[in-house]
């Protein structure tokens, strides 16, 4: 028995190693550099590459600079959660750090002469924005003084700070989002020289800096607070969590369950990646992580390349459907509404895990498609002893959500206990490991745990810096829609173009959101599309007589900034993944894009179904109120909710894929394609067509859908061949 552990156990060394060595050759970096740079991963180095990033070579000044730069946020993150400062305190030292990072790690421009190396402007430009960002720290007292009467110098100070964050954002993420946000700077300025429909009487230099700088509206307003409060906590937990080695387990474990299937390293994929973006919060991060394992596996039981990439994409980026972190925008979200943390996971996790469990279907049906087979199970492990063997990293996830939903913690408190915990196990698990099979414990097993968490910490907090500045350069633009109210002209445009039917208006602003996307992280899209339509959107809905809940809206915004990161012709996630399937990133995107319109379903069917949400009802005198709505607590319930959801959900898949049992025909399409409103839009079956209850409907759905079942079980009677 132990030599077939061992057997199996290489075998999957093997394939790693294969996978390994094919990215450092993808990755394109100079080997040199690969053969001195020991303390990264290579899926570190490629993440690295994808993001621009500098990579440094280890012991060198930029890297010590760096490293203690991330080293000193992340202990200053974990000291202000036992010993708290004032918000303003909090978000000025948490974007002081962001911009530091931001300019020693990403070059000026993205040249080769300039990946290794931080450069004397480099230095100036970090000097002088941790000195201007950290202005409203040792001024706090003062401005609050003079709050309105600025000051000269206040003004200076603020135009210098939003020049500093712009550039630090063009680094980071590229030219989109600071542009997007010099429109709005200037449209705030020139107001009175717009054309009427969207004139206003404009704003001075120094209001405009108030609102932006020197007040909490704008950059240091509620998403930089967000994120310095919550975000880099979780973001910093999962980063731990991977360095102990969760990621590789959670592959591992999944492909060994999953992997004798038909189309068997494509569901671990999908497994996998939906585990790691519990955690990582990032699709570039979790396509590389994941995907080095499974596109070449899914490649070598026959997918097609850009198939494979496409797979690995759809998963990964659905991963920030994911509670408990979805991207960072989980926390927004219940800032933005007033609603308890846990409140936003409970109404995502059943959409999440319907759209998950769809990815399955899809995966199953492309694997019949194409008669791929799954691998051969004498090359795989027994899953209960690789269970076992990694069931410590399972457990900080667990008390994570017990912390936060069974003894309701605040969402900081318990992050801050799982980080501990996580710890904790990462200082044990080696010499545990060393004394189960009977090593001998030595100085260098004792003290790698210590060098794990630094090195997890390190990781964490520079995995933060695109979060950090986005939601620093997401300020502006909410603070612009603050100061110039142009929802409220937004939403008359709206209206207009729409003529006041509420799918026009939700279809406007999916394709907005998509557009936004393509050039801008996740975080920061929803809040610029929050700020902007999510009040458009309840405002024509309840002026058409829909009631809904304010965190529907919000939900549905969330929802098509996620599906933007697979979107041609710029989804890095997409070029991640076709670059380790050498495969075209333009069809591997619209290969990725075509498996997610089954999540661009789902935002307008629980936008007009809440109890998707698992809201019951909502007053219709405020559904802007979340201490008036009544969520769904019975269990049985919300378990036939999810299976008639579920049901919808395949039986689209299943329409859009063009494959049941078989082939489908054109009216078994059409068949399939009449579930959905049966299933997830049951109010409709019950107003139309008299139907005594929303159980009826959800029997009428799949007793169609069984009906396609037993007519294609028919066919393939009658030519097994298609079989």
């Amino acid at each position: 028995m132990k030599k077939q552990t061992d057997n199996e156990t290489e075998y999957l060394k093997d394939i790693q190693k294969g996978n390994k060595e094919e990215l450092e050759t993808l990755s394109e970096l100079d080997s040199s550099t690969i053969a001195s740079e020991d303390h990264m991963t290579a899926e570190e180095k490629l993440i690295s590459e994808l993001e621009g990033q500098r990579v440094f070579k280890k012991g060198t000044s930029p890297y010590w600079l760096v490293t203690v730069v991330a080293f000193c946020w992340s202990l200053f993150q974990l000291y202000v959660v036992i010993s708290p400062i004032n918000s303003v305190y909090l978000r000025s030292f948490h974007l002081a750090f962001a911009v530091a990072l931001a300019f020693t790690m990403y070059p000026i421009v993205k040249r080769a002469n300039l990946r290794n190396t931080i450069t004397w402007y480099d230095l100036l430009f970090a000097i002088v924005g941790v000195s201007v960002v950290l202005y409203k720290w040792y001024e706090y007292t003062a401005l609050a003084m003079r709050s309105g009467a600025w000051t000269t110098s206040d003004v200076v100070a603020g135009v210098i700070v939003v020049l500093i964050v712009l550039e630090a954002a063009r680094r980071v993420m590229g030219l989109p989002l600071p542009l997007i946000a010099c429109i709005f700077l200037l449209y705030d300025y020139f107001g009175p020289y717009m054309p009427d429909l969207i004139a206003h009487k404009g704003a001075s230099v120094s209001k405009l800096m108030g609102q932006m700088v020197l007040t909490t509206e704008g950059i240091y307003g509620v998403p930089l607070g967000v994120s310095a409060s919550y975000v880099f906590l979780f973001v910093l937990f999962g980063s731990l969590l991977d360095r102990a080695g969760a990621g590789e387990y959670f592959i591992k474990l999944a492909y060994t369950l999953l992997g004798r299937y038909d189309g068997g390293p494509a569901k671990a994929s999908v497994a996998a990646s939906g585990l790691m973006g519990m955690i990582s919060g990032s699709s570039i991060a979790n396509t590389v992580t994941v995907g080095t394992f499974t596109i070449p596996l899914m490649k070598r039981l026959g997918f097609p390349p850009a198939k494979a990439a496409a797979v690995e994409v759809s998963a990964s980026v659905n991963g920030q459907l994911m509670p408990p972190i979805m991207g960072a925008a989980a926390f927004i979200i219940a800032e933005f509404l007033g609603l308890n943390y846990t409140e936003v996971v409970f109404a995502a996790f059943l959409p999440a895990f319907v759209c998950y469990f769809s990815l399955f279907y899809i995966v199953h049906l492309e694997a019949k498609k194409q008669g791929i087979k799954g691998e051969d199970p004498s090359k795989l492990g027994r899953a209960w002893p690789i269970f076992i063997k990694g069931i410590h990293y399972i457990i900080p996830i667990f008390f994570l959500m017990y912390t936060l939903i069974i003894l309701r913690h605040s969402a900081q408190s318990a992050a801050f206990n799982a980080i501990l915990f996580m710890m904790l196990i990462m200082i044990v698990q080696k010499p545990i490991k060393a004394i189960i099979d009977k090593e001998k414990l030595t100085m260098g097993i004792l003290i790698e745990g210590f060098s794990d968490i630094g090195h997890g910490m390190i990781n964490g907090a520079k995995g933060m810096v695109p979060i950090a500045v986005a939601t620093g350069v997401a300020g502006v633009i909410v603070g612009s829609v603050t100061l110039t109210g142009i929802g409220l002209i937004l939403a008359d445009v709206i209206d207009q173009l729409s003529h006041g039917y509420i799918i026009l208006v939700l279809l406007f602003t999916a394709i907005t959101s998509l557009i936004l996307g393509m050039g801008l992280p996740t975080t920061a899209n929803y809040i610029v599309m929050a700020s902007l339509t999510a009040p458009v959107i309840m405002q024509l809905a309840a002026s058409n007589g829909y009631v809904i809940p304010m965190l529907a809206a919000h939900m549905f915004v969330f929802y098509f900034g996620i599906l933007a990161d697979d979107t041609p012709p710029v989804g890095l996630a997409a070029y991640a993944a076709a670059g380790i399937a050498k495969a075209d990133p333009i069809k591997a995107g619209l290969q990725g894009f075509f498996y997610d319109i089954r999540t661009g379903l789902l935002p307008f069917m629980f936008f007009f179904n809440n109890k998707l949400l698992m809201i019951s009802s909502v007053d219709p005198t405020d559904p802007n109120d979340p201490s008036k709505w009544v969520w769904i607590s019975n269990p049985l319930e919300i378990g036939a909710i999810f299976l008639a959801a579920l049901a919808g959900m395949f039986a689209f898949t299943s329409a859009t894929q063009g494959w049941f049992l078989t082939k489908v025909s054109t009216i078994e399409r059409l068949m399939l394609i009449s579930v959905i409103p049966f299933t997830m839009q049951p109010q409709l079956m019950i107003k139309h067509l008299d139907f005594p209850n929303e159980y009826v409907s959800y029997l009428a759905g799949i007793a169609i859908y069984a009906a396609v079942y037993m007519i294609q079980k028919a066919k393939l009677k009658k030519t097994p061949a298609l079989a």
